[in-house]
């Protein structure tokens, strides 16, 4: 089901395990696939999705349907529907990776040992990537495309709310990789039940990397009962720190940017920290500022004395990722507290300095460990087409192999070719 329909599968093997098998053995197809053939199944796929768009909002307009009947808020209705313009523009999205370079193959690195040896170590695909994500259907065709371009097949195990929407999708994606004269499974579904999903995440030997797409409870999951490698994505508790040597004018509308100009995603600022020493002229400007934009404050009590509307903020507040027109708060007399609030609470996402100070944005970068620390600037930069990446399987929070946006070179691995003319050791 799910994007292999009419498939025949091993008596006494579980639909997943026949899945990824078909994910591996299209997988060694596709890394050595051309750029050339790559990019004509990723424009194929764009007009496809053209093509087929009727059918896709069709199939989204029961999952809209079956949303709204179930009561869900309506914020996440809008993330979930589909309408022409947003399938164009999944289709943009393919088209604008077929534009990119290729990075399978690219050397990393390559020179000549003493003894001759010539070493090169050369990007190559994962081989077979499972994608575990909620809501948003446009992420498949997003993740499809990534994948392929980066040489991997691609499991995606979208959630049950837009099931209708992303088969929906996986059938056209997979017409058209074939068309292009790749193999169908490039791209398959996995269905959203619960024991198909912990079957993938055990399925280790044919699937090479989990990637999940989500809140906090997501990725836990995964990464808790996975025994497949899990490169985490996402949750982000970012911080923006007013230091005593900021600009207050270029501080208040970085903050206005970095918290209201999209509340609902990762790289949105939850939380604000503000030297003592300016304290009063900048909260005394950002309180009205943020209460005219909706935004709730949950502060500290200095927080607090200083505006009517501020709630009081509790520890859990200090460490939650809204994904709303929610703020914390709180006043520190160094930047030196502000970096140990940050080690305490932040997700290690992305986080910001607002300063006019060398010495102390040089310590800020220096001592603040996320993914992304910024000098006077929104936290919403965090992002892969901001980056000039072009395209993003999500924000790695992480340490191993990927950390930040991750592009096409990071969906990959390497290898190491060792080219000689009859060394042998001694």
């Amino acid at each position: 089901m799910n994007g292999a329909a009419g498939a025949h599968y091993d008596e006494g093997v579980s639909e997943i395990i026949e899945l990824a098998r078909r994910a591996r053995v299209a997988s060694y197809a596709l890394a050595e696939a051309s750029r050339a053939t790559k990019d004509a199944a990723l424009r194929a796929m764009a007009g496809a999705l053209r093509a087929n768009t009727d059918t896709i909002v069709a199939a989204n307009a029961k999952d809209v349907a079956a949303a709204r009947e179930a009561g869900t808020p309506e914020s996440t209705v809008d993330r979930l529907a589909l309408n022409p313009s947003r399938v164009d523009g999944m289709a943009a999205g393919l088209e604008q990776l077929a534009g990119l370079a290729d990075p399978v193959g690219e050397v990393v690195r390559g020179y000549t040992l003493p003894n001759g040896l010539e070493l090169r170590q050369v990007r190559v695909p994962f081989g077979v990537v499972g994608i575990i994500y909620e809501a948003r259907p446009n992420v498949t065709a997003d993740a499809a495309g990534i994948c392929l371009k980066s040489g991997n097949a691609v499991l995606l195990r979208g959630s049950s709310s837009a099931a209708a929407s992303n088969d929906a999708i996986i059938a056209v994606l997979r017409e058209a990789a074939e068309s292009a004269g790749l193999p169908a499974d490039v791209v398959q579904g996995v269905p959203t039940d619960r024991a198909a999903v912990k079957e993938l995440m055990q399925a280790r030997g044919l699937v090479d990397v989990l990637i999940p797409r989500g809140g906090a409870g997501l990725i836990q999951t995964v990464v808790s009962e996975s025994s497949v490698p899990v490169i985490e994505t996402g949750v982000g508790n970012c911080h923006v720190y007013i230091d005593a040597d900021a600009d207050l004018d270029l501080g208040l509308e970085i903050l206005l940017n970095s918290k209201t100009q999209r509340p609902s995603v990762c790289n949105a600022a939850e939380s604000l920290l503000v030297h003592a020493s300016v304290a009063d002229e900048f909260l005394g400007r950002a309180l009205p500022a943020l209460a005219a934009a909706g935004v709730t404050v949950h502060g500290d009590p200095a927080v607090v004395a200083a505006g009517k509307d501020v709630v009081a903020a509790t520890e859990e507040d200090f460490g939650t990722e809204y994904n709303s027109l929610d703020l914390s708060a709180a006043v520190v007399g160094s930047l030196e507290d502000a970096v140990q609030h940050i080690r305490r609470y932040s997700s290690g996402h992305t986080d910001a300095i607002i300063t006019r100070s060398q010495a102390a944005a040089r310590r800020f970068t220096q001592a603040v460990d996320s993914a992304a620390v910024v000098v006077n600037a929104s936290t919403r930069f965090t992002d892969g087409g901001e980056f000039g990446f072009g395209a993003e399987i999500g924000i790695s929070t992480q340490k191993l192999h990927a950390r930040g946006p991750m592009g096409l070179p990071e969906m990959t691995s390497t290898k190491y070719v060792v080219t000689g003319e009859g060394q042998i050791r001694s």
